[in-house]
């Protein structure tokens, strides 16, 4: 008995200095009296610092730009990072990590921002650069919409929705004085009553905003005639806040609005109540996804400020685009026309715009994108437009001077801006968001050039400031400039995925001592020298 105790005894001790996770040993624990029992916890694991991801040194040439070859010349990824590092304020290896889409994710401006406002009163004075002063910049929100290619927050609606309607009330959705009654459609939800615009809008006609009403487009519908370089004064084309205008799926005709030389258009919706161009698919629930594309023709403005392209038999123009000749004709369409000497010439006002669904290509180098501007000129009032999944340009500018404020260009299936044929005028706030799905391979989120006519007057020459470039189609970059234009880049964030370059510059002059986009500035031929860039934060190649 004694023994068997004895091992209970041991037996308990043992499970003891088990429970307490460790014992001095077992006469410490067995001892009589005031003794003391010593626990000794293992030490805990030391917390693992967390490996942070490595910054990436300073890039490479070869990552930044890319050389492109045109007439046996062409422009190095050395010497195409030495003009940026030419600027100012610029940071050339940045990193994309820093955005969160098209909003940066810290409030601080990701590089040192230069003043616009000297530059030209246009201008609004900034201190950060890119289009969004941090991640609570709500200046795209609510008139814009929503989707996988930019998320801009606030109350805007999925671009994939279907746009502000309301409700169809038989006794007072009636089709307004000029537009002709196209039924309804009781299958969709909300009943629609489509009212269409005539195909030849040749007197004023308004379209106010009325519940259940839908304005539609069929085939080519065009606001005045084409009044020439130096015509008069023709029809304007007035749309309420909140109309919805939507293409005509029911027949194969390109449905577009142009507004011809002489007349203008006045859109001028709100931040509450966007004007909405859209296909008729998109007036019903489920009509459309992120991928639509290409289901309309989009608008078209032609307007009588100078362009550098003249047709055959007309022109030659000259720096101060004083020509009275010189026209050439816009594409997209057939023996419709663009130019003047009215550099100050207005074509109306569109504000507060969303284009959805959009672009047509008739055929190669021929193709209808979102907006597109024809010698449009300072009278032009151009803001707060957003184009939204087209098939071709975002929006493409032959020739004039119209400046333009906030514009939002996603998911475009092309270029996000492109301008050409002796553009002059300004761009500030402006965002190009490719599409997620995957754009075409020679997509750039802004190209620039002349339409290689290397030394055609008007030289082409713009300011693109507050500007945000998501580049993610496998394009030469993001960045693309050539046929003797000039340019100047201030307060922009450029973003670009893996493979793909920030830059682009490309030169066609015959001679390789000539080179025309890089080339010192010369008062003779209008050229202001080799592309400027100030403040512009690059995030380059996946970086």
């Amino acid at each position: 008995m004694a023994s068997s105790k004895r091992f209970g005894i041991l037996l308990m001790a043992t499970t003891a200095c088990a429970a307490l996770a460790g014992c001095s040993g077992a006469d410490g624990v067995a001892s009589p009296g005031g003794g003391t029992i010593n626990v000794n916890l293992p030490a805990p694991a030391p917390t693992p610092t967390p490996t942070p991801s490595a910054t990436p040194g300073a890039i490479t040439a070869a990552q930044f730009a890319a050389p492109t070859t045109v007439n046996g010349i062409s422009i190095t990824a050395d010497e195409q990072l030495a003009i940026v590092n030419a600027g100012t304020n610029n940071n050339v290896s940045g990193v994309g990590s820093t955005m969160n889409g098209v909003y940066p994710v810290g409030s601080a401006s990701l590089t040192v921002a230069t003043d616009p406002s000297t530059i030209n009163s246009f201008f609004t004075s900034t201190n950060f650069v890119g289009a969004l002063n941090g991640p609570t910049d709500t200046a795209f929100q609510g008139w814009t919409c929503n989707s996988t290619s930019a998320e801009f927050g606030g109350t805007g609606a999925r671009c994939t929705a279907v746009p502000s309607i309301g409700t169809y009330a038989a006794a007072t959705s009636v089709c307004p004085t000029g537009t002709i009654d196209d039924g309804t459609n009781s299958s969709s939800s909300p009943t629609i009553r489509y009212c269409r615009l005539p195909q030849n809008i040749t007197a004023d006609l308004s379209l106010p905003k009325i519940a259940g009403v839908v304005y539609r487009l069929r085939g080519q519908t065009e606001v005045g005639a084409d009044l020439g370089t130096t015509g008069g004064t023709g029809a304007t084309l007035t749309i309420a806040p909140g109309v919805v205008i939507a293409a005509d799926s029911t027949e194969a005709t390109n449905d577009l609005l142009l507004v011809n030389r002489g007349s203008k258009i006045s859109a001028i919706g709100s931040r509450d109540a966007p004007i909405v161009f859209t296909s008729q698919q998109n007036t019903v629930s489920n009509g459309v996804s992120d991928a639509s594309q290409g289901q309309w023709g989009g608008i078209i403005l032609l307007g009588r400020a100078p362009t550098a392209v003249c047709a055959t038999g007309t022109g030659p123009n000259n720096a101060a685009g004083s020509s009275t000749t010189c026209q050439q004709a816009i594409e997209g369409v057939t023996g419709r026309f663009y130019g003047g000497p009215n550099a100050a010439d207005s074509s109306g006002q569109m504000s507060y715009v969303q284009i959805r669904y959009s672009g047509i290509a008739i055929s190669d180098g021929n193709e209808l994108q979102g907006l597109t501007l024809g010698g449009t000129g300072t009278g032009t009032v151009l803001d707060h437009i957003q184009s939204h999944n087209s098939a071709d340009d975002g929006i493409e500018i032959f020739g004039g001077t119209t400046n333009l404020k906030y514009v939002a260009i996603t998911g475009a299936d092309d270029d996000g801006f492109d301008i050409d044929n002796g553009y002059r005028g300004f761009m500030q706030f402006i965002i190009a968001a490719q599409r997620t799905l995957g754009a075409t391979a020679d997509s750039f989120s802004t190209e620039i050039d002349s339409n290689n006519g290397e030394d055609l007057l008007p030289r082409t020459y713009s300011t693109y400031a507050n500007f945000t470039f998501v580049q993610t189609a496998l394009a030469p970059a993001a960045i693309r400039q050539r046929g003797g234009s000039d340019m100047r880049y201030v307060n922009g964030v450029v973003k670009s995925v893996t493979g793909v370059p920030c830059l682009n510059l490309v030169a066609g002059e015959t001679s390789a001592s000539d080179r025309s986009t890089i080339r010192a500035a010369d008062t003779t031929k209008q050229d202001a020298g080799p592309p400027v860039f100030s403040s512009v934060y690059f995030a380059c190649n996946g970086r």
